[in-house]
This record gives C-alpha cells, structure tokens and sequence, in this order.
C-alpha cells in the first residue's frame, strides 16, 4: 500500500492477537527503518530495546498502567536515551564519518568541536530532554515503517520509566526508557478498528504562506 493509504489504515491499536508473531523478515525491516531514523546531528542517541517474551511482556503490564497490549502483543518496542553524552561518543560519530564518506578530519574537526563544546554545557537533563525528543521522532519513524509493512502499533507514554530501567537495569548501561510502542497484528474484536480516523480538515492543520 502506498504509504498515505498505510496512515490511514493504522490506528492506536488497542487489542492484537496474541498468537500471531511478525515474521523475522519484517522484524529486519522494522530494525532497519528504526537505525534510518533522523536525529539531531545525526548522533542517534536513542536505543531500541525489542522484547519478543510472553513472559517477559506479561510481567510489565503492571508497569504500563495495566494496559493489556503489552502482554498480547508480538514484539514491545522499548525507546531509550542516553543518560549522558560525552566527548568520547563524539568521537566515534566521526569517525564512523570518516571511515564511511572518507571525509578528511580537518573538515569535521570545527564541526566535531562544536558539537562537543555544546554538549558539555549541557546538564545531564538537558540531554535527557533533548534525547527524548530523539525518541520521538524515532518512534513517529518506526510508526510509519509499521504501517507501510501492515503491522499494527500503537504508541504509549503510559509506562512507568523508573520500573522499566530496574527490570532491564539500564542504569549500568547509561540509558533511560522515554516510551514503549507494542508492534503486532490487531485482534479480530478490536472495536477501535473499524472506527473512523478523527481528524481535522486538512485547512484547519496545515497553513500555507505562499
């Protein structure tokens, strides 16, 4: 399906079946679409951690606010920002640079330096809030790949980060969870399917300046 006929089919799913698992092809598809995600600077400071675990998702409805696509869905898609950034993950941005464009150092030195002297102005909680809005725009990203691949998501807030970062001890790895997206295929008696999309017109939205 072309990709507006996609958004409009995809809806804030709100019962999956729980039988029924992504295939692995599109599982690679989905991994892709979310590394292909913009980000400021191109820094990627988001995680993607991808629960395929009945157990496991069944244990952390409790800490979703008991919402029950966490349990049934295929895969939960668990968005996460770096804690801190420093000159060191600068580094290896740039020289993933060079090693891919073969960019000479002498042009991204200026640019690597800014980036670096930015970022150590910067409280951890700034760039916890300017991860954050990484996240978003990933998982807006990972939204649309789903769609276009006729896999049903839906994003959430609805989560308790704090308990998410102790069941997966993501303190020692330097991150923090900012939102969870289940990914799977909807229920048959999902009522919320066949609703209309609830939009406003495109004139009330969108302003021209021509």
């Amino acid at each position: 399906m072309s990709l507006l006929k996609a958004l409009q089919w995809r809806y804030a799913t709100k019962s999956f079946n729980d039988s029924k698992l992504i295939p692995q092809e599109d599982i690679e598809a989905l991994k892709e679409g979310f590394n292909l995600s913009a980000s400021s600077y191109g820094l990627q400071p988001v995680q993607l951690l991808l629960v395929q675990n009945k157990a496991i998702q069944k244990e952390l409805v409790p800490l979703s606010m008991n919402q029950k696509q966490v349990g049934q869905a295929s895969h939960l898609a668990i968005f996460c920002v770096k804690t801190a950034l420093d000159a060191d993950y600068v580094h290896e941005f740039f020289e993933r640079i060079k090693a891919i464009r073969q960019t000479p150092d002498e042009v991204l030195a200026p640019f690597r330096t800014h980036i670096i002297e930015s970022f150590e102005a910067k409280s951890d909680a700034d760039i916890q809030l300017w991860g954050a809005k990484q996240a978003y725009l990933a998982m807006g990203n990972l939204l649309a790949v789903c769609a276009d691949l006729g896999i049903d998501a839906c994003p959430m807030e609805g989560f308790d980060p704090d308990q998410y970062d102790a069941f997966f001890d993501l303190k020692s790895k330097g991150l923090k969870s900012v939102l969870i997206m289940p990914m799977g295929y909807r229920a048959e008696d999902d009522p919320f399917a066949t609703m209309k999309k609830v939009r406003k017109s495109i004139d009330e939205s969108v302003t021209e300046i021509l």
